[in-house]
């Protein structure tokens, strides 16, 4: 199988990290957008920044998903995210982490 292809079984399905953003409020949070290769799913994950020690091991640049825990994304932007999950599989392995 190859590092593009979305579906591993019929349950999980690989992602890419598509985006990382920072929340503005009092939360702190750091938010990892992972999208299916074709940008038509998204996977949400949030971490409290004070999470991240110097143990931390780092973003996983791909995750394996249950399907019923991804999203539709929003049609504006699937191009975008499926272009990020491609620059993604193509620059780095899987198990890799940012």
């Amino acid at each position: 199988m190859s590092g593009t292809e979305a579906r591993t079984d019929a349950e999980t399905v690989r992602v890419w990290l598509v985006e990382r953003t920072y929340s503005d409020d009092e939360q702190n949070l750091i938010i990892s957008t992972y999208a299916t290769p074709d940008g038509a799913r998204y996977y949400r994950q949030e971490r409290a920044l004070t999470t991240f020690s110097g143990t931390d091991s780092g973003t996983p640049v791909a995750r394996e998903v249950a399907v019923s825990d991804l999203g539709t994304s929003d049609p504006d932007e699937r191009e975008r995210y499926a272009a990020e999950a491609a620059r993604m599989a193509e620059t780095h392995e899987q198990d890799d982490k940012l």
